[in-house]
């Protein structure tokens, strides 16, 4: 694969924000050298990239997908690649939690590869998570709560309990197994490059095509993401004092991480976690005057942004999801500590605007959840470990 490399930082204290970097080419041939053959651009050969997918899991959290989404979804997961699935579907009437099950079971069949699959309301793991003393995903009855969150944090867990050192999240609604493809291939190259041991590289989808009478139109924002970024690159540059764009993936689901960042950080509950990933570092490692001393257990947080070739098609779910998506995204940076004045008004103006809510009144606060670094994790590990053979797919 052939990358850019960095050409823009924004720095906030200990966190490095690195501009847009687009993929050249998909495919760079097979010299393993990896030295830049033009200025500005890197060559990270398939070995390196192969080496990399070794040491990563792949998470796929899913909640009542179309089961040809979801296996179009695990085909373009790459073969070195772990592939953990934590499902929030429905069990009754129809048992679809089943009916993936069985599809993974039949694609691991196939292709000779090993899977994990658990629902994220399975006792087992309800239980663990009680035993180690990290409540902030169970409900009123001991049950991991409904949440795309709380699915995402289950698969950190398993995958410190897999040992590996990487993970990476992909939504489940993909139509193209080939972007899945490229995805799991960006991370690789992206963590690969990366000048710091904690990393994190977010995907920006090239396109977002939407259907029109007169055919495709390849959107280049989503919706929410748009407003999302804008609000983020405001909090951003009022609080450095100089006005920036740096941010372009604050809704990115697709986005891979160190696992020693990822069980550091606090998450924030539902359809705010991506930008709440930020927020935590912002607040934790941003150096914000007004906050006080921060503890700075890393050297350097850094953040790549990378753009891909192949444009993102997923299942349009309706206005009503794009609503709770962006209401529970501002409401995540109108309740951070960093958040200045002047982008709280701007996210209650949008807010008004778009008729999600009533003058006077400010958006829901979203329910943070610790880092998972706080799990007692050897409780944990006993009570999974001990029944991990009930999850696996072979």
């Amino acid at each position: 694969m052939r990358i850019e490399t960095f050409r823009y930082t924004e720095r906030l204290g200990a966190v490095l924000l690195r501009d847009i970097q687009k993929i050249i080419e998909l495919d760079s041939g097979i010299d393993i050298q990896e030295n830049d053959e033009a200025r500005g651009v890197c060559k990270v050969s398939e070995a390196t990239i192969h080496e990399m997918q070794r040491k990563m899991v792949i998470v796929i959290p899913i909640r009542n997908e179309k089961i040809r989404l979801f296996e179009n979804c695990i085909s373009g997961v790459p073969h070195e690649c772990l592939k953990i699935i934590v499902s929030n579907s429905d069990t009754e009437p129809i048992n679809r939690f089943e009916l993936e099950k069985e599809t993974l079971q039949q694609f691991c069949e196939f292709s000779k590869r090993r899977a994990i699959i658990v629902h994220q309301k399975n006792p087992i793991i309800s239980k663990a998570l009680q035993e180690a003393g990290y409540v902030d995903l169970l409900d009123e009855e001991g049950i991991v709560r409904d949440g795309k969150a709380e699915g995402m944090i289950i698969g950190i867990l398993l995958t410190k309990l897999l040992n590996k050192e990487y993970l990476g999240f992909i939504d489940a609604d993909n139509y193209f197994p080939g972007t899945v493809l490229e995805y799991a291939r960006a991370y690789a190259a992206g963590l690969y490059m990366a000048k710091y041991e904690q990393c994190m590289v977010r995907i920006l989808w090239r396109y977002k095509p939407k259907i029109h009478e007169q055919g495709l139109y390849f959107k280049r924002w989503g919706r929410v993401s748009e407003i999302t970024n804008r609000c983020l690159n405001s909090l951003i540059s009022y609080v450095s004092g100089f006005e920036t764009d740096v941010i372009k993936t604050g809704n990115a689901g697709e986005h891979a991480m160190a696992l020693s960042l990822a069980e550091a950080l606090p998450y924030a509950s539902g359809y705010a976690i991506e930008p709440q990933e930020l927020l935590s570092l912002f607040e934790e490692y941003g150096d914000i005057p007004h906050l006080g001393t921060h503890k700075n257990g890393f050297k350097g947080i850094e953040i790549l942004q990378i753009e891909t070739r192949n444009p993102h098609l997923h299942e349009n779910k309706g206005q009503e999801h794009i609503n709770k998506m962006l209401v529970s995204s501002l409401g995540s940076i109108y309740h951070s500590d960093v958040c200045p004045e002047e982008t709280k008004n701007l996210i209650l103006e949008e807010l008004q605007r778009q008729g999600l809510l009533k003058l006077g009144d400010e958006p829901p606060r979203p329910k943070l959840i610790s880092a998972p670094q706080t799990v007692d994790f050897e409780k944990f590990a006993n009570i999974v470990g001990d029944n991990l053979d009930k999850f696996l797919i072979r």
